[in-house]
């Protein structure tokens, strides 16, 4: 019954007029991001976070959060048609996606991929509902200990889930905190690391830092390679709803797709990236004819692009209920709610409830609202992909230096866009991954407030993180995520020696 009326209350809230218009406006420009290669919802949220200043918190999460899902589907499109991912979840589609269309499938590909975002979509957010209220009312007993731990298991999940070094990760997430704890302490007013720079009194600036991290270095990465049109598909695109053989051969990768997804999308640095390459992995697995993947396999289209929809939905839960963001995605939500006054964690439902049911209503009918709009619109996607880039770049920018200049409206400020840009195009020249280094910025001055308060507790003894069960959980499972390379390592070089 409690259920029921908790949906009852996110249908009431979504359907207000104003909140259903930004659902749209969200779910619209988020298939358009993800249409587009080379942007991204990262930048795009970027791009508009200024824009919802204006807006209520509600609201503004509506349309963000819209985005954020809308880029889940629109990747697929030119995943299947172009084999270009818009969204670095959709990778995994280009391998049996842009086969199929090259047989003259990418109408069912196109349809499958909808449908199994559309199911696992709605799932999602069903889970969220149910389990969102109880995660948050265990998190209420947690105090300033658990979230130190926490944010420590966090950020090393980020890191060691990382596709590329952990090294290399591990020093971006140092980086972030570094940056965390610039401008003025709050306690003993004295500045840090700020190099004598009036900007930087305040800290650095999400908003500027993540647009000149994902919108300019994109830009700068794709002027260089010099990609200027893409290489659509040229069979004609016909039968987008799948037959029945088609339905049958993916209902079992779209509903493994949509329970793993989402619970490896609850996971810190887990999200749709991961659970869309988990799913294929299984998907090849349990197959009884393996060797046809990559090669135009339904199943290779409908499990993953399940997966990352389901893993957008999941991540949700730790950012509503513990406050913590599983990935850069979910920083930036985070970012735009405390902008807006609104701190996420327990103490959200109970004093925001609004907020909580609000995107989960929207987000019902944001998955409804998908599969009405993205079919008829493919036509239009594709005669956007044909568009050259130098047309688009100088748009992205001009509204780079927009959203950057009135976040404070300062100058100063897009000097640090600028400057984040430049650092950017380079971190991605060497394959330094930008999310742990905003996610560490974010939790940062999270978690030295409450690593202050625990010492004040403790009377200054760092031993109550071991002393405190959930604590020590946490501590001791972050410690085995570190050394756990090393081990494995070494156990590596003992099983050789001892063949040789």
């Amino acid at each position: 019954m409690e259920a029921f009326q908790q949906l009852l209350l996110s249908l009431e809230i979504a359907l207000d007029p104003i909140n259903l218009f930004l659902c749209f406006c969200g779910c619209l420009v988020g298939t358009f991001v993800g249409v587009l290669p080379g942007l991204g919802p990262a930048a795009c949220m970027s791009l508009l976070l200024p824009l919802t200043f204006a807006l209520s918190p509600v609201q503004a999460l509506i349309l963000l959060s819209g985005i954020y899902y809308g880029a889940m589907y629109g990747g697929s499109t030119t995943s299947i048609l172009v084999n270009i991912p818009g969204e670095a979840a959709s990778v995994v589609t280009c391998l049996d996606g842009y086969q199929m269309a090259q047989k003259g499938r990418a109408g069912p590909a196109l349809g499958i991929a909808a449908i199994g975002s559309f199911v696992a979509g709605t799932f999602s957010v069903v889970m969220l509902m149910l389990l969102g209220p109880p995660i948050s009312s265990i998190a209420l007993k947690f105090g300033p200990t658990e979230f130190v731990s926490l944010s420590f298991l966090g950020l090393t999940l980020v890191t060691y889930l990382a596709s590329g070094s952990m090294i290399k990760a591990l020093a971006m997430a140092c980086v972030g905190l570094l940056l965390g704890f610039m401008g003025v302490d709050i306690v003993t007013g004295v500045e840090r690391f700020t190099l004598g720079l009036p900007v930087l009194l305040d800290g650095v600036g999400l908003v500027p830092m993540v647009m000149g991290l994902f919108g300019i270095s994109e830009v700068l990465l794709n002027l260089e390679q010099g990609y200027e049109k893409a290489d659509i598909s040229t069979s004609k695109i016909q039968n987008i709803w799948p037959n029945r053989k088609d339905l049958k051969d993916s209902a079992g990768a779209i509903s493994r797709g949509s329970v793993m997804g989402f619970f490896l999308g609850i996971l810190p640095g887990g999200g749709a990236l991961l659970s869309s390459f988990m799913s294929y992995a299984v998907e090849k697995k349990v197959s009884r004819e393996p060797e046809t993947f990559g090669h135009g396999n339904i199943r290779g289209v409908a499990g993953p692009e399940s997966a990352n929809n389901a893993g957008a939905g999941g991540a949700f839960i730790p950012l509503l209920t513990l406050g913590i963001p599983c990935n850069v995605i979910m920083a930036i939500l985070m970012g735009g709610l405390m902008i807006h006054g609104v701190e996420p964690g327990p103490r959200l439902i109970p004093e925001h409830p609004e907020v909580f049911f609000g995107v989960v209503g929207s987000m019902y009918l944001g998955n409804i609202m998908l599969l009405v709009i993205n079919l008829p619109l493919i036509g239009i996607w594709v005669k956007i992909l044909k568009l050259r880039y130098s047309l688009l770049f100088p748009l992205i920018l001009f509204f780079c230096l927009i959203g950057a200049y009135t976040t404070g409206n300062t100058v100063q400020d897009i000097y640090v866009m600028m400057v984040f840009g430049v650092v950017g195009y380079l971190m991605k020249k060497f394959d330094y991954e930008p999310a742990p280094l905003v996610l560490a910025l974010v939790l940062g001055p999270i978690m030295e407030r409450a690593f202050r308060q625990t010492l004040i507790i403790s009377d200054g003894s760092l031993s109550i993180f071991v002393t405190r069960p959930i604590s020590a959980v946490f501590v001791f499972a972050a410690l085995f995520i570190l050394v756990s390379p090393l081990i494995l390592k070494l156990l590596g070089k003992e099983r050789l020696q001892l063949k040789e």
